[in-house]
Order: structure tokens, then C-alpha cells, then sequence
């Protein structure tokens, strides 16, 4: 897209990304160690975590790293698996078996573990309990993917069926002493929901759990291997203690773009739940630059392609046009890991033509929309976002621009 004002909408969104550099956020936080630790690493942005720990850590015992295909790399020293997400494979179920080997490993000699946590783990580490296969994991995830469900509501129930997530990694290394750095994807940094929370508490029991499900719809769906774990009664664990220490955020990335465009006003209020209902507030906003942060959810009705970055972009130029806008204006909406659903895009960027240019295109963007296929009706105005990977992962920031 060529537009006066896509520069610096562009740019103010990188300075969000830049500010969410793993390598970096990691190098600050980074604590000393009398004995070096076994280095776990999780997530869409384990690869230059792991990296950074170990140019400052030096040679490591053990090394294991688990990122999504898009962002692997091979490092030296390490053992790493480019796992599936958001639906998770059998190269994610090796994945967790090694890093519960890793962690046994370290206990024995109670070795100190630091385990380095982003966005995406909790696809990247299925780790089914007993009575859950893989199968069972990839079908319950499809569901709650489709369903709208927020990332808190997933998690919560994601944690009641994972050997390691909700604190199952501190079991296995106990008592080893483990440190925690987090790069937070949840909006409102709720650590017990980033990557479900390894290394610190579930957010609830199997009972939420089953009433979650049974809230959105789902329980009679739900694999027979679930439902039945979930009926069973609660187990009270005591969890080792861990360090847990917040590295990077979508507040610090959002405060990052004001630096950029001070003039801008900074919404507060996250973009979280229904997508129309976030592109309303936006179209809201009136005019001036305006940045927001958060994440929306997407409840699939239809059967075609895009992510909800691409929708709420699309839904914003829509109600734009019901408006009456008169340009020049531009809205940016993408997620900071660069992927926004199943796309290579990482979201969208509408102006005031934009719906002029899918008309002319014979697109009917209301059609689109109800058949959650914003992916297409984008890419025909020249409108996808496309960064490739960034590396991070620190949930979604927009930038409306109306002068």
C-alpha cells in the first residue's frame, strides 16, 4: 500500500515490535548463577532468548529450545524442535517429553533450571496428561480456536490436561531451583496465561474447566478422553516455589509507539473480546492519531481465511465508509509476532479507499466478513500487512491515524 501516511503508521508499529526484542528484554534480566543452570526455552520467542542467555551464561549443561517453524534457528550447544502451532503436533509431544527428561535430569542433581517463556507455548508443548492422547489435544484445541474464547478461558482449560503447563514444569524439576523469564502475550500480564503458565499456578481446577466449556457451547463436543478427565475430582498440589520475572509486554511495546508519535493519544483500554465490538470503538475514537494494544477474538462461523488482526482492519474500513469518513486516513491492525491465524500476514492496513478498491474488484466485503475470510478481501486492495516473523510475541497493537 502507497499512502501518505503509511510510513509512519508503519514505523510507530515496529517501534512497538523493536521494544519487545526477547534478546534484549532478556539481557537486562538476565540474573547471575552460581551454578549454571539447565536452559529451557519455550515459545515463539525461545530462539533469540536461548541465544542471548547463552552468550551471557556461557557453555550450559543442557540446552533445549521449542519455537514455532517460522522462527527456527539452529543454535550451537542446543537441542532444538520446531513445533506446530496453534494446533499442536507430534513433534510438540517429543518436545515436551525432552523437556520433561531435561527437567528430570536436573532435579536428580538439583541442578538450577532456567526456563526462558513466550507466547505460543502453550501449543508448542502439549505434554498430555494420562488419558489424553494427541489427538485429543489437537481436536479440543480446533474447538476453542473456533469458539471466541479469550486466551485467559483457553488456558484455564488447556492447564487441567497438560502435564506441564499450570506450574507442571516446577513438579518435574523440584527441587531444583527454577527462575522464570517471561515475555507476556496476555493482555494484563496475568503470568499464570502466558504460554499456561509453566512455572507458576493453574488459573483454576477442572471443575472451571468443565464449566468453561460448557459456557461456550462445547462440552458435548469435546473428545471423550477430556470430558473424562475433567469429571474427575480436583488433586490439591502443593507447587515448588519459582522466580518468575516479567521481561516484556504489549504496554511496554504500546508505550514504545508513543515515544514515536507523542502526540498521539494512547488508549488504556485494552482491544479484548468481540472483534465488531473492538472495531467499533476504534471507528470511535474520532479524529487524531490514536494507538491501541490488546487482543481480539474471532468466533468462526465460516470456512474461510484470516485472523483476527485482518478482521478487525477490514471491519474498521467498513464502518469507516458507514461513517462517511472523508480521507486521508489510515488504520493499522497487526500482531507483533508477524502471524496473525493461519496467514503469513501479520494483519491488515486499511485507508480510505480500501473499500472502493474490493468493490471494484467484484470483493463484497460483508460477504467476506460473514465467511471469516478477511485474508483474501485484503490481499485484493493491496492491504495485508506482511513482516515475516519478528521473533517476539507480545499480542496486538493498531494505529488509527485521521488527521
Amino acid at each position: 500500500m502507497i499512502h501518505p501516511l503509511y510510513d509512519q503508521a508503519l514505523k510507530a508499529f515496529l517501534a512497538g515490535v523493536a521494544a519487545a526484542d526477547p534478546a534484549e528484554a532478556v539481557s537486562r534480566a538476565l540474573p547471575t548463577f552460581e551454578q549454571a543452570p539447565t536452559l529451557i526455552a519455550v515459545g515463539k520467542a525461545a530462539v533469540s532468548m536461548a541465544r542471548m542467555a547463552q552468550s551471557i551464561l556461557g557453555a550450559l549443561p543442557e540446552v533445549l529450545v521449542v519455537t514455532n517453524p517460522e522462527n527456527v534457528i539452529n543454535i550451537k550447544g542446543a537441542q532444538v524442535f520446531a513445533a506446530a502451532h496453534p494446533i499442536p503436533d507430534q513433534i510438540g509431544l517429543q518436545a515436551s517429553q525432552a523437556v520433561i527428561a531435561a527437567l528430570k535430569r536436573a532435579a536428580k542433581v538439583e541442578q538450577p533450571v532456567l526456563c526462558l517463556i513466550s507466547g505460543g507455548g502453550s501449543a508448542l508443548l502439549p505434554a498430555p496428561t494420562a488419558g489424553i492422547s494427541l489427538q485429543d489435544k489437537m481436536d479440543l484445541n480446533a474447538l476453542l480456536l473456533a469458539s471466541g474464547a479469550d486466551i485467559e478461558v483457553m488456558n484455564l482449560i488447556r492447564q487441567q490436561l497438560s502435564a506441564l503447563k499450570g506450574g507442571g514444569m516446577l513438579r518435574y524439576a523440584a527441587p531444583s531451583a527454577v527462575t522464570a523469564l517471561i515475555l507476556s502475550d496476555v493482555i494484563g500480564d496475568d503470568l499464570r496465561a502466558v504460554a499456561s503458565g509453566p512455572t507458576v499456578s493453574p488459573i483454576g481446577t477442572r471443575a472451571q474447566a468443565r464449566a468453561a466449556l460448557e459456557g461456550l457451547g462445547l462440552w458435548a463436543g469435546v473428545p471423550v478422553g477430556v470430558r473424562l478427565a475433567l469429571e474427575q475430582a480436583d488433586e490439591i498440589i502443593d507447587l515448588p516455589k519459582a522466580t518468575n520475572i516479567l521481561i516484556g509486554s504489549n504496554g511496554i511495546s504500546l508505550a514504545a509507539m508513543a515515544g514515536y508519535l507523542p502526540l498521539a493519544q494512547v488508549h488504556k483500554r485494552p482491544l479484548v473480546g468481540d472483534v465488531a465490538e473492538a472495531a467499533a470503538r476504534v471507528v470511535a475514537a474520532g479524529p487524531g492519531t490514536h494507538l491501541f494494544g490488546g487482543e481480539t477474538t474471532v468466533k468462526l462461523t465460516g470456512t474461510g481465511r484470516g485472523g483476527r488482526n485482518q478482521e478487525l482492519a477490514l471491519r474498521v474500513a467498513l464502518l469507516a465508509e458507514q461513517e462517511g469518513w472523508q480521507g486521508p486516513w489510515l488504520y493499522l491492525q497487526a500482531g507483533t509476532d508477524g502471524r496473525d491465524g493461519p496467514t503469513d500476514a501479520a494483519g491488515g492496513v486499511v485507508c480510505e479507499s480500501s473499500i472502493a478498491s474490493l468493490r471494484g474488484a467484484g470483493v463484497n466485503p460483508e460477504k467476506r466478513l460473514t465467511n471469516n475470510d478477511s485474508y483474501p478481501a485484503l490481499a485484493a486492495a493491496g492491504a495485508l500487512l506482511i513482516t515475516g516473523g519478528t521473533g517476539t510475541n507480545v499480542a496486538d497493537l493498531g494505529i488509527l491515524i485521521r488527521p
